[in-house]
């Protein structure tokens, strides 16, 4: 019988970094609110229920949750990862698994998170630890092996030795643990670091004394865990997410002659053989059918365009039915 999968998401930190008056996750990456990528990743990967820990902009942050079936509780002192953690424990009662993840990691994939679930089920270690390889791996928590590449422990870069900071394979911050071993370790981890704060790392190291089994998932594509801490790193996402969406379309059929500067909304639908030239912006659920052509320039919102629409260049079209074949002429504002 497949164990019952909470899943717990970090979301109460400040991100002072950012340089915002707003809370981190509530940051909008590529049409939707940063914690909601990460919501949508878990619940596709089939948690069966999800726990969000809140503290800072609690409100704000509670406030766009309401598409999704989730539970909150609340971190009122930001006493680490660890902690936050702990505070879940009463909303995760019945869960056997848990699958933790942080709501500042939006390129992180249902796809990625379902296969370490199915590789934590088929090994049931007492945790599994997703990880990944970076050439500069400056500021990460690094993978300590023991004898035979047995997981031993992370080390976090404040905390790690010279010759540890060498090590290139680092901490993604995703976990599966077996509820019962997750609560008990954190119980026991101290705040004896350079931060003060408890860990939700140390556990790694308390099951490797306990004889416990841990596991690494080792995801080797590196940018779907990239963490977003700075406006440079939301612009990054922000580009990747573009990226993805535009592979998928591709592949479907649609030719973008500039996929760099091609923006389509993910509630957009496109039919087969429809050419977007570049610096075309495509919103609000709107719909082109088979073989439409949009030129350079191009803004379409809320519209739905018929089999064959031309849209000349540089023209804003906004909540309008085209029907099939027309053409728009360039310079177009049809609003």
């Amino acid at each position: 019988m497949v164990a019952q999968i909470g899943a717990v998401i970090l979301a109460a930190g400040k991100g002072t970094r950012m340089k915002s008056a707003q809370a981190k996750v509530l940051h909008q990456i590529f049409y939707r609110p940063m914690l909601h990528h990460v919501l949508a990743a878990a619940q596709d990967a089939a948690a069966e229920r999800m726990v969000v820990v809140v503290g800072h902009q609690q409100e704000a942050v509670e406030g766009i949750l309401a598409d999704f079936s989730v539970q909150t509780v609340v971190q009122a002192q930001q006493r680490g990862t660890g902690h936050a953690v702990l505070c879940a424990e009463a909303a995760c009662a019945g869960m056997e698994q848990i699958l933790i993840l942080c709501g500042d990691t939006p390129l992180v994939q249902a796809e990625t998170l379902a296969a370490m679930l199915a590789q934590h089920h088929e090994q049931q270690p007492a945790l599994t630890v997703m990880t990944t390889m970076l050439d500069n791996p400056f500021g990460y928590g690094r993978i300590v092996d023991g004898p035979g590449g047995v997981v031993e422990a992370i080390v976090e870069e404040k905390d790690a030795t010279a010759q540890q900071r060498q090590i290139r394979e680092i901490n993604a911050g995703i976990y599966v643990a077996q509820s019962a071993f997750l609560f008990a370790a954190l119980q026991q981890v101290g705040t004896d670091n350079s931060q003060g704060e408890v860990y939700l790392t140390d556990i790694v190291a308390i099951a490797h004394r306990q004889g416990k089994k841990v596991q690494r998932f080792l995801h080797w594509q590196a940018q779907d865990l990239l963490g977003v801490n700075s406006r440079i790193e939301l612009a990054q996402a922000e580009d990747f997410l573009q990226q993805r969406r535009n592979n998928a379309l591709m592949l479907a059929g649609v030719t973008m002659l500039s996929p760099a500067t091609t923006r389509v909304a993910p509630d957009c639908s496109l039919g087969q053989d429809c050419v977007l030239h570049g610096q075309v912006c495509i919103e609000e659920a709107s719909s082109l059918g088979q073989g439409c052509v949009v030129e350079q320039g191009v803004v379409l919102r809320g519209c739905r365009l018929g089999a064959g629409v031309h849209v000349g260049a540089n023209s804003v079209v906004v909540g309008q039915s085209v029907v099939e074949g027309t053409r728009i002429e360039p310079l177009s504002r049809l609003l």
